[in-house]
């Protein structure tokens, strides 16, 4: 293996390890790094760069001792050679575990998202073009599904950094936020204003530490306190039920975006009533999106949705009610593919998500 390559192996293995991909995806890129086996320098690597450095002191201590785990009995049962730093480092988080028990049971687990340079720009091998920094959820499939971090919300992140002319100076308002990942990247390419919103207060809450996290000033409630800041984002709570028509006639972004939204029946009236709402054309100041010559190019504000199909009916159920309030709903998954800023992340399927356009009519 080239030097080269084997430098991007590594790296690729760094930032699996510190977006805390699962387990078998880490082992995977170590032993993809170490040409089909995880050598005492793949080993050393880890070390050096991962669990000694232990992400500025927020990875999860289950998570890593997890990882060093598994590494460890897969060199063993293939004979190979384990350092001695590795069974030492395993050994001093086993026995930290002992001694505190409250490091077996985190709800809350740091992530680094690291968003590469796509392969079609001229850039050197290593760098890496954003760094979103996120508190997300452990336990998503026990009802924290709002901070956790959904496959359609990497996709939204990626179309956003892939077409940034069709964002950037536009009032951008995400529904359902979750963890803020849209938001981070919205900032990133300058969008002129971003809304976040959430219907669950501990949702918000979380996500307003995230986005101080990456060291973006946080509004809301007190939206003059951002008048002096460059790196601005507004959270807001925002149910779907109970918003006011003029409470959304009154926010008018040029885009609206939201990833995995569409998941409930009960809430796909409220749903399409914000939306609705939010893309009527008439009084709409906004910009266009784009240029003449853009596909993307509208005369009112847009929509951009990230879905991946779990239940045909909801999805239907959606459709119906979309087009009973006039909006035109197109896939645009095939002609907007967005470039793959996350190769590193093989638990992520981008295969499963479908981009939805949409406008309203009326």
């Amino acid at each position: 293996m080239a030097a080269q390559d084997t430098a991007e192996q590594l790296l690729h293995l760094k930032l699996a390890f510190l977006a805390g991909e699962p387990p078998a995806s880490v082992l995977s890129l170590a032993r993809k790094a170490g040409e089909g086996s995880i050598t005492p320098h793949v080993q050393h690597f880890l070390l050096e760069n991962c669990t000694s450095t232990n992400v500025e002191g927020r990875q999860n201590c289950t998570y890593t001792t997890t990882i060093l785990k598994r590494i460890i009995a897969e060199i063993e049962l293939s004979s190979g050679i384990v350092i001695d730093e590795l069974y030492e480092e395993f050994a001093q988080r086993m026995l930290s575990k002992a001694k505190d028990p409250l490091l077996n049971k985190a709800d809350y687990i740091y992530k680094e998202i690291s968003f590469l340079p796509s392969s079609d720009d001229n850039t050197s091998p290593g760098l890496v073009s954003m760094v979103a920094r996120l508190s997300c959820s452990s336990n998503m499939l026990e009802g924290d599904t709002g901070c956790s971090l959904w496959p359609s919300s990497l996709f939204l992140s990626e179309f956003i950094l892939s077409y940034p002319k069709i964002f950037s100076k536009k009032c951008c308002l995400e529904l359902g936020s979750g963890v803020g990942l849209v938001g981070i990247c919205l900032n990133h390419i300058a969008a002129s204003k971003v809304i976040l919103t959430d219907g669950d207060s501990s949702t918000l809450t979380n996500m307003k530490e995230n986005m101080e996290l990456n060291n973006l000033c946080v509004g809301g409630e007190h939206p003059k306190l951002l008048d002096e800041c460059t790196n601005k984002v507004e959270c807001k709570y925002l149910s779907w039920e109970e918003v006011s028509e003029s409470d959304l006639g009154g926010c008018q972004p040029d885009i609206v975006l939201g990833a995995d939204i569409i998941y409930d029946p009960i809430c796909v009236p409220h749903l399409v009533r914000v939306l609705s709402t939010m893309l009527r054309r008439d009084g709409y100041q906004g910009k266009t999106n784009g240029t003449s010559s853009d596909e993307f190019v509208t005369e009112g504000p847009i929509a951009y949705i990230a879905i991946v199909v779990r239940n045909v009916d909801t999805f239907n159920c959606f459709g119906k009610a979309a087009a009973d309030a006039k909006l035109s709903v197109v896939n645009i998954t095939s002609n907007a593919a967005p470039a793959n800023f996350l190769p590193y992340m093989l638990s992520y399927d981008r295969s499963s998500v479908q981009l939805l356009r949409i406008t309203s009519s009326s």
